[in-house]
């Protein structure tokens, strides 16, 4: 079993970070190719203990790292993230290697094209290295990921290979998904900083992650390092169909320290371990320290709105999952092989074939009217926090822990991101800071200062 001592080494990902190293390539002290073969090297010490891909790709990533080189030294880098090594989650499609999303049915698939975010990531100069394990489909099946500070750990889910490489500082970025809690928690558990965007936030051709909750996002080295990425993408092909997409400055927003602050606490706090809520107190009693005005369910009126109105994050969120997800799942259980999906797959489908459109219906009245509730909040407070999980990642590999705490954000469609500013147990833990819709800039900006206050 490896474990590693994350107290003394947490800043792994963050000398993983490639906006710093990328200060080095136009002087020649340092280059992409130098970088990759860094990547690689701690790739190939790391990934048998760790597990965190299904594919990867060194020779292609080596040509192209050259190719970068080459931009940087003439000063002509094709964007920020020129050169950066890359990983895709296994649920988005690349030319360069199969899209197996995690289950047996789809071994050596591939389609033969770049999804949206990936063709975007490309002509940003980016350089694939390899595909991340998913959980099956994206949802609750574990595959192979250990958890980097300690392998008889839990990674998180969905997006485990990703946050796993990114938190042990194998890669400075890798794309992730989430519906429910796939970035945020994973995040956590293995030290990185996780952002979901706005609902619609990041384009998802080409992924399948077709849910109406569900957001294409980043896991990251750094704050700069998942802005950088995400711009990169955006600039180039938004949102979702309908949706502008993320908007912002191309490099990171400069840090603001926000004035108020609203603490969620959540269906989760009942469940948090007692170590991680004093973590957060101790957090929130720093930024208090600092000026910043804290407000709670027991003394403001719209945050004990906001906490009713998701209180049934996770049922709401699970009922409205299971109708979406009813195609493809009906047509996996008719037209391939039933005995290759996993009973919760199998249990997901039978819940979807128990609903009815009307109960569809219901639940996303109810879903729209946790948004309206949630917006009233920008009249008040800058932003919200709470915890990113219920604690240190749990032993064992059998599950991917409790998302309780990640899946309010997911309902209401608003970005958050995981900050790895807190400790649980001598494991990390994020701290979750959560922003309005279409203000993922803003948000930045807030995380960025936050994180210099409490680091």
């Amino acid at each position: 079993m490896m474990v590693n001592n994350f107290s003394i080494e947490k800043s792994e990902a963050e000398r993983c970070s490639y906006d710093v190293a990328s200060k080095n390539f136009i002087d020649g002290s340092d280059s992409p190719s130098s970088f990759l073969e860094r990547c690689i090297n701690k790739i190939n010490s790391l990934e048998n203990d760790v597990r965190a891909f299904v594919n990867t790709d060194f020779r292609n990533s080596r040509i192209a790292a050259k190719q970068s080189d080459t931009r940087w030294q003439n000063g002509t880098p094709l964007s920020i993230i020129d050169g950066m090594p890359i990983a895709i989650k296994d649920v988005m499609e690349t030319a360069s290697m199969p899209t197996e999303q995690g289950s047996p049915l789809f071994k050596n698939w591939s389609g033969g094209r770049d999804c949206a975010a990936v063709a975007a990531l490309r002509d940003a100069g980016a350089v694939i290295v390899a595909k991340s394990v998913t959980t099956e489909f994206a949802a609750t099946q574990p595959r192979d990921t250990r958890n980097p500070w300690d392998t008889s750990r839990t990674p998180g889910g969905s997006s485990s290979g990703s946050a796993a490489s990114v938190g042990i500082g194998m890669l400075p970025a890798a794309l992730g998904t989430q519906v429910i809690g796939s970035i945020i928690r994973p995040a956590s558990f293995c030290g990185a900083v996780g952002y979901k965007p706005s609902i619609g936030g990041i384009n998802r051709g080409g992924s399948f992650d077709g849910f109406s909750q569900s957001c294409t996002g980043i896991l990251g080295a750094s704050l700069s390092d998942s802005w950088n990425v995400v711009r990169a993408i955006t600039s180039r092909v938004g949102g979702d169909a309908g949706s502008l997409g993320v908007l912002g400055p191309l490099e990171m927003p400069p840090p603001r320290l926000p004035k108020t602050i609203a603490f969620l606490e959540t269906s989760g706090w009942l469940l948090a371990s007692a170590n991680a809520k004093t973590a957060l107190q101790n957090a929130l009693t720093k930024l208090q320290d600092s000026g910043v005005s804290v407000f709670s369910r027991h003394d403001n009126k719209i945050v004990s709105e906001i906490e009713d109105a998701i209180i049934d994050s996770v049922s709401i969120s699970r009922d409205i999952n299971a109708w979406e997800g009813k195609w493809p799942l009906n047509t996996y259980a008719l037209d391939m092989d039933v005995s290759k999906l996993s009973e919760p797959s199998k249990e997901r489908l039978k819940a979807a074939n128990n609903m009815s459109q009307h109960e569809y219906g219901d639940v996303l009245a109810r879903r729209l009217n946790a948004r309206a509730t949630y917006s009233k909040a920008k009249k008040e407070f800058d932003l919200c926090v709470t915890l990113s999980a219920t604690g240190a990642a749990p032993m064992g590999l059998g599950s991917t822990g409790d998302p309780v705490f990640t899946v309010p954000t997911s309902m209401l469609g608003t970005p958050a991101i995981s900050l790895p500013v807190l400790e649980c147990d001598g494991m990390p833990l994020g701290l979750q800071v959560i922003g309005f819709e279409e203000q993922d800039a803003e948000l930045f900006s807030f995380a960025s200062a936050i994180e210099k206050k409490l680091k």
